[in-house]
C-alpha cells in the first residue's frame, strides 16, 4: 500500500480539495504526507516580470521595476510558505506525519524529480482544466506528471457541484418562474 505521497499544491480553488484528498487517502493507508509548492511564474498570483530589459533608456526606471517585482515575489514566496505551513498544522492534527518543501522552477519537472527523489508511492495533484490553445500555450502540469512520474499519479478534479443552498435558490427559483 501507499507509505509515502507526494501532494503538489498552488494556490488555485482546487488546493483545498486535493489536501483533503491526500490527507484521507494518508489516515487510511497510515502513509505520510509530502506537501510541496513550486514557485513558478505560470502560476496564479505570480509576479509579472514586466519588460524590464526594454527600460534600460529610462535611468533608474529598470530598478525600480526590479526592486517592485522581488517585493512582490517574496511576498508571494511567503504566501507559499504560509499555504504549506498552515497544511501541515492540519495534517498533524489528524495524526498524519507531514512535512514540506518549496522550490522553484518548472512545475511537471520538479514534481516527477521530487517524487523520484523522496520515494513516493503516489502523487495526489490537481488540475486546473485547461484545454484547447490555453492548454497548448501554457501546458498542463498533471498531463506532464502522467506522463513522466515514477510512480502512480491520483489527479483530483474541481468539484463543480453547486452548494446546498445556492441549489435551493435555484430550485426554489424555478418552482416560482414554472
Amino acid at each position: 500500500m501507499f507509505k509515502k505521497i507526494l501532494v503538489p499544491l498552488d494556490h488555485s480553488k482546487i488546493g483545498q480539495q486535493v489536501f483533503q484528498e491526500a490527507l484521507g487517502l494518508a489516515k487510511l493507508t497510515q502513509a505520510s504526507l509530502m506537501l510541496v509548492h513550486v514557485l513558478s511564474p505560470e502560476e496564479e498570483g505570480s509576479p509579472y516580470v514586466s519588460m524590464l530589459s526594454n527600460l534600460d533608456y529610462y535611468p533608474g526606471l529598470s530598478s525600480q521595476n526590479f526592486e517592485l517585482y522581488q517585493n512582490q515575489w517574496d511576498t508571494f514566496k511567503n504566501q507559499g510558505i504560509q499555504m504549506l505551513q498552515s497544511f501541515c498544522a492540519q495534517a498533524t492534527a489528524a495524526g498524519v506525519t507531514t512535512e514540506f518543501t518549496q522550490n522553484i522552477g518548472n512545475p511537471g519537472r520538479i514534481i516527477c524529480d521530487f517524487a523520484h527523489s523522496y520515494g513516493a508511492d503516489l502523487i495526489v495533484m490537481g488540475r486546473r482544466g485547461r484545454s484547447g490553445l490555453m492548454e497548448l500555450f501554457l501546458g498542463s502540469v498533471s498531463n506532464y506528471v502522467l506522463h513522466h512520474a515514477p510512480c502512480s499519479v491520483h489527479v483530483v478534479h474541481l468539484s463543480l457541484t453547486p452548494k446546498t443552498d445556492e441549489l435551493l435558490k435555484q430550485t426554489t427559483s424555478t418552482l416560482r418562474v414554472n
